[in-house]
């Protein structure tokens, strides 16, 4: 027959301008189960009574007392992120996604509460971490979503592994007040033509493939040339860091037509390259796909990053004999990504639908294409509400919307 848990009355006392409640408890310390005497603030003791404060400590004392946790799981955040749940998504997640999680972790949520008891973080104590993030000013509306999300995650798979059970917790936290993210970056068909007229080859030819096809940075990585066949791309495989995974998402798989200026630049590539058949279409030295980060480092930023005076890129400038100043002649680089959404806006530019854009770029849903991937410049804003003019002034009608005092102004 099973034990029954005896239930603790607790002791009240007061300090500091507060009441506490006083309990036994059990924690995991450096790996062991510890029975310990905690003491958990109940509320401020000004004009509050020792009887009203014991009927306020009646919801904690009920919570220890029903728990049904085993001790085990009674551990701080710090070892259940670090030895519990971080393992598991190294084991279930894309390798970029995990490096995402760790880095949040280490460089956010971590120092705020790697000793506090996982078991006993309520809503209000993971707003206060938040809030705490969000303090100095630095981090976007997005960065601060991401954390939040991040949190979420911890707590979902705390309470499925039985190492918390409240309720709803970071979900009901709101995103502190922050600034609004940077606009993001789409090249458009004149910058991907300065771009292409002063890098190098295989450079080149690389970010050829970004801008016309949309491929993410990881995915033109573990291009092979058996991907290339039938006047198409097709997608199935991404590189990060030398991890070979799936890509992104089952929608992310799938072939990308290869325009005629593209498909030039990749046969003059293929020979360049020995003609080969197989293989990475990108390979660095050793013959494995190339890390696009690094061709940018060594190849891509010193080319478009020079100094107007001796032409020195700013890398080896340390020594120059007068300060660098940028080349602005030289088009600028916005990253990777920037091709890809430079692609979504020129298709859409040309009067391309935005299904069909979706389609090209390989999105779950339109909505991510049209909110993310279309940039819309003020240049076409200006040529959109020309053409509503030129409707307008073409019909009797359009008199009518002057006023008779103001028809006489020319």
């Amino acid at each position: 027959m099973r034990k029954r848990k005896r239930q603790q009355a607790g002791q009240l006392f007061k300090a500091g301008g507060w009441w506490y409640v006083r309990f036994y408890d059990s924690r995991v310390i450096e790996g062991e189960v510890e029975r310990l005497r905690i003491a958990k603030r109940v509320v401020r003791a000004q004009g509050i009574t020792k009887a009203k404060a014991r009927e306020l400590a009646k919801p904690v004392l009920a919570e220890i007392n029903r728990s049904v946790q085993s001790p085990e799981t009674i551990v701080t955040m710090g070892d259940f992120v670090e030895l519990v749940y971080l393992p598991r998504m190294q084991q279930q997640k894309r390798p970029s996604t995990y490096h995402g999680y760790k880095n949040i972790w280490g460089d956010h949520i971590r120092p705020r509460c790697v000793g506090l008891w996982l078991r006993d973080m309520r809503t209000c104590d993971i707003q206060l971490i938040l809030d705490d993030i969000a303090r100095p000013g630095e981090l976007s509306r997005n960065s601060l979503r991401h954390i939040k999300s991040s949190l979420s995650g911890i707590f979902k798979f705390a309470k499925q592994q039985g190492y918390y059970d409240g309720e709803k917790s970071a979900r009901d936290t709101a995103i502190p007040s922050a600034r609004e993210p940077e606009e993001t970056y789409g090249y458009s068909l004149e910058e991907i033509g300065e771009i292409l007229a002063v890098l190098p080859e295989p450079a080149a030819t690389v970010f050829a493939v970004a801008a016309f096809t949309g491929a993410r940075r990881g995915e033109i990585g573990g291009l092979f040339w058996e991907n290339y066949m039938d006047g198409a791309i097709y997608i199935a495989r991404a590189v990060w860091h030398g991890n070979v995974t799936e890509p992104k998402t089952r929608k992310s798989k799938g072939a990308i037509p290869v325009i005629a200026p593209l498909a030039k630049r990749l046969e003059f590539h293929r020979m360049r390259s020995g003609n080969p058949m197989s293989g990475p279409m990108f390979p660095n030295e050793a013959g494995k796909p190339t890390d696009l980060n690094n061709l940018l480092n060594r190849v891509i930023l010193p080319t478009l990053n020079r100094c107007v005076h001796c032409g020195e890129a700013r890398s080896s400038h340390v020594l120059s004999d007068h300060t660098f100043e940028r080349d602005s002649a030289l088009p600028e680089w916005h990253g990777w990504h920037a091709a890809r959404r430079g692609l979504g806006t020129n298709l859409y530019r040309l009067g391309v639908s935005e299904k069909t854009i979706q389609a090209i770029l390989r999105h779950a849903n339109v909505s991510t294409t049209s909110t993310y991937y279309i940039k819309t410049a003020a240049a076409d804003a200006q040529a959109a509400m020309a053409k509503l003019e030129t409707e307008i002034m073409g019909n009797k009608w359009a008199m009518d919307l002057v006023p008779p005092q103001l028809a006489s102004i020319q």
